[in-house]
C-alpha cells in the first residue's frame, strides 16, 4: 500500500512539472510570436496644398491664394533592418494660380509673331483669372519610419524627387457681360514646360504629414516666357 501511494505521489509529482515546463514553453513562444501587425507602406498619398510662384519678374503680379492637389500611388521597398525604405510610384498634380489684374496672352492665334506667353495688365476687368496646368508625375523618395511594425503610427519624414510630363494647361477668365457670368478658356500647352522636375519633403506623425515641393524647372520652356519657379505647401494623407 505504502508502495502503491508513494509510486502515485510520485505520477502526481512529474505530472505537475510536466504541466509547468509546457505552460512555460506555450509562454515563451506566445511572447515570441507576438501578434504582427500589417506594415502600411504610404501606398495612396493624397495633397492638398497652397501653391504659389515664389521666383517670377516683378512685372508678373499673381493673388495671394493658390491650390494645388495632388493624388499618387506609391510602392515601397524598406531598406532591411534599418527604418528607412526607398518608394517609387505614379501620379497626378493638378496646380493653380489666380493672376492679379493681369491677363496672359498665350497662343499664337493672337499674332502669328508672338512667340512668347506674355504678361499684360487686364484691361477687360475680369473677376478672377487662372493659369492651371496638370502634369502626370513619378514621386520618389527616401523615407525614414519612426515605427517599423505599423507605419500608420509614429514619426516619419521623408525626401524626394518628382518627374513630371505635361498632360494639360489653360487660362481660365471670369466677367459679366450684361450681367451674364461669361467663361473664357484658352489652352496654353505650346509654351507651357513639357517636363517638371520638383524636389519634396515630407515630415509628420502617423497617417498626415506636412509636405512642401520646389519646382526645379521653370513654368515656361526657355525663351517661351518669363522665368517663374512655383512652390507648394500643404497636408498630406497617406496610408494602405
Amino acid at each position: 500500500m505504502r508502495i502503491f501511494l508513494a509510486f502515485m505521489a510520485a505520477m502526481l509529482l512529474s505530472s505537475s512539472v510536466n504541466f509547468a515546463q509546457d505552460t512555460n514553453d506555450k509562454t515563451n513562444t506566445e511572447i515570441k510570436a507576438s501578434p504582427v501587425v500589417k506594415m502600411a507602406r504610404d501606398f495612396l498619398m493624397v495633397q492638398v496644398a497652397y501653391n504659389n510662384w515664389v521666383q517670377k519678374p516683378d512685372s508678373v503680379n499673381t493673388k495671394t491664394f493658390g491650390y494645388a492637389f495632388n493624388t499618387h500611388l506609391c510602392y515601397d521597398f524598406p531598406i532591411n533592418k534599418t527604418k528607412l525604405s526607398f518608394a517609387a510610384g505614379l501620379g497626378i498634380n493638378l496646380s493653380v494660380v489666380y493672376l492679379n489684374q493681369m491677363a496672359l496672352i498665350d497662343t499664337h492665334t493672337v499674332s502669328p509673331l508672338n512667340t512668347q506667353a506674355t504678361f499684360v495688365a487686364d484691361t477687360n476687368h475680369f473677376k478672377k483669372y487662372k493659369f492651371a496646368t496638370a502634369y502626370l508625375t513619378a514621386p520618389f523618395e527616401l523615407r525614414y519610419y519612426g515605427n517599423i511594425v505599423n507605419r500608420n503610427k509614429g514619426f516619419k519624414a521623408a525626401i524626394g524627387l518628382e518627374i513630371g510630363t505635361l498632360l494639360g494647361a489653360h487660362t481660365k477668365a471670369v466677367t459679366t457681360v450684361d450681367g451674364t457670368t461669361v467663361k473664357f478658356k484658352t489652352d496654353t500647352k505650346r509654351y507651357v514646360s513639357p517636363w517638371n522636375f520638383a524636389a519634396t519633403a515630407r515630415i509628420g506623425w502617423g497617417n498626415f504629414t506636412l509636405f512642401g515641393s520646389y519646382n526645379l524647372t521653370n513654368v515656361f520652356k526657355d525663351n517661351a516666357g518669363p522665368p517663374i519657379t512655383p512652390m507648394s505647401l500643404g497636408i498630406c494623407l497617406s496610408g494602405l
